[in-house]
């Protein structure tokens, strides 16, 4: 069965867009939210139910009503992923409209400085107005129709792709977004109702795809995390994200990756970066983890909010990419094993990101923090799917000049605090002696070291990359502080500018 086809709205005109509150179009894909999140439960009670079927009932009659509840199960599965396709949908539009209600708030701005009037029909005078007002409405106007047709192409049927055409574990993200593309709406509906593990962290699959296939995963996943008694902080940080991800907050969380083995990996995009003109990747460093993803999640969204406010006219993506296995202890920091491994994951990831983006290409900038600026710096050296890149905090990144990075010449950013400990702490061998031997406070005095334990010190001008300045007090976690320099200057390298 198919979702009846909506009729072509009318154009968006001043009038409606100054009417429109964004906020309802927020509640109602929350409200869809719901509807899923009820529908998982009554799906987790047929599992329990079908064993004890089992285990006091026998025969034909018994088999039946078994496969009954499979299939019951089954089409909640897939009106799971039914509400979340209109929750995207209609979270994305009223992210858009947000953005629309921020330039046309610019334009009613501008027009009162210039004493102008924009009439009720939505005219003015030709200038700055006028111009920021046509951005305004067609921005809100492609939104309108584009959620319109997304909703029309809701479908509840799905079949079965053939086994065959499935890529192996050596295809390219682009290859895997070939074969995933030739794949009919039917098929990719089956493979992420009844193979979700196999969508899941598949890069070169639509973020929006795997973020349904990770959300139909979630509660399994959590479940198996309190079955084999995982940590309780682990836990907690689990909680943390589902509740990101069920809040009605803009802009919509993406789950593009779970893993909770170990102490645990996630991958969240805030906003969809398939349909972003920016794209921000962080990598957080030492000690992140699940159980501290609130902190780096809360880091990433408030670039992206920055952004948005700087430059409403194009939509902007954060994602927290902690998708390796990060440092807990000074002996592993000391180390760049990790970053080797994590180096090569992401790698592929960006690759990925570059190969599902819907219309031209994005922006993509990768910010590396702390011991993830090595993680990003030996990426950056072997080939990385970015134009630009950000070292914050950094112990250094593995080389010692920007123009060993594999990058455009002048796409290189860093930023370190003087407060910040690590220019003191992840010193080279040789300036940790000579510290030790003129003591700390002299060491201080003299300044920031140029050889970081792991290469060249990226803020010195002998490294070659652009410095920006941050706050004095940012330590080494205050550079997403609102309303600080740091923070400007992070969202204006998002959107391709210079601080």
């Amino acid at each position: 069965m198919t979702v009846a086809a909506l009729p072509v709205p009318p154009r968006v005109t001043y009038a409606r867009l100054r009417a429109t509150d964004p906020a309802r179009w927020s509640a109602a894909a929350l409200a869809w939210r719901r509807w899923a999140a009820l529908a998982g439960v009554l799906g987790d009670e047929f599992g329990p139910l079908a064993d004890r079927l089992r285990a006091a009932w026998s025969g034909a009659a018994a088999d039946a009503a078994v496969a009954r509840l499979g299939v019951l199960r089954r089409r909640l599965a897939l009106f799971r992923l039914l509400c979340w396709r209109a929750d995207q949908v209609l979270s994305e539009f009223a992210a858009a409209l947000v953005r629309a209600r921020a330039l046309l708030d610019r334009a009613r701005a501008t027009a009162l400085a210039t004493h102008q009037v924009i009439t009720e029909a939505g005219t003015v005078a030709p200038g700055p107005a006028a111009s920021e007002l046509a951005a305004a409405l067609h921005l809100a106007d492609t939104a309108d129709h584009g959620a319109a047709t997304s909703l029309a192409e809701l479908a509840i049927t799905a079949t079965a792709p053939a086994a065959t055409d499935r890529p192996d574990c050596t295809a390219s993200p682009a290859q895997v977004r070939r074969w995933w593309a030739g794949l009919s709406p039917a098929e990719r509906l089956w493979m992420l109702g009844d193979e979700p593990a196999a969508v899941a962290g598949l890069n070169g699959i639509p973020v929006a795809d795997r973020d349904l296939a990770n959300r139909l995963l979630l509660a399994e996943r959590r479940a198996y995390l309190t079955r084999t008694g995982g940590d309780r902080d682990t836990l907690r940080g689990l909680d943390r994200l589902a509740a990101r991800l069920e809040d009605d907050r803009v802009p919509r969380a993406y789950l593009m990756g779970l893993d909770v083995s170990g102490d645990g990996r996630a991958v969240i995009a805030l906003g969809d970066p398939d349909r972003a003109a920016n794209v921000l990747t962080h990598v957080p460093g030492m000690t992140a983890d699940l159980a501290s993803l609130g902190g780096e999640l809360t880091r990433a969204e408030r670039v992206a909010a920055r952004a948005g406010e700087l430059g409403p006219d194009a939509a902007t993506s954060s994602v927290l990419w902690l998708d390796y296995d990060a440092p807990d202890f000074l002996d592993e920091a000391w180390s760049a094993r990790q970053a080797t491994t994590g180096a090569s994951g992401l790698q592929r990831f960006q690759e990925g990101l570059r190969a599902t983006h819907d219309g031209p290409e994005a922006r993509q900038t990768v910010l590396g923090h702390s011991y993830g600026s090595l993680v990003v710096g030996k990426a950056a050296a072997g080939g990385l799917d970015a134009d630009r890149v950000v070292f914050v905090g950094s112990p250094g990144v593995g080389v010692d000049a920007a123009e060993q990075l594999r990058l455009p010449a002048g796409q290189v950013f860093a930023s370190t605090s003087v407060s910040d400990p690590i220019q003191w702490l992840a010193v080279s061998p040789g300036t940790m002696v000579r510290n030790l031997a003129i003591g700390l406070p002299g060491a201080a005095l003299a300044g920031p070291a140029d050889d970081l334990w792991f290469g060249h010190n990226p803020n010195d001008p002998g490294f070659g990359a652009r410095v920006f300045g941050s706050q004095w007090d940012a330590g080494h976690l205050g550079y997403w502080e609102p309303g600080r320099p740091a923070l400007d200057a992070l969202a204006t390298i998002t959107l391709g500018g210079t601080p």
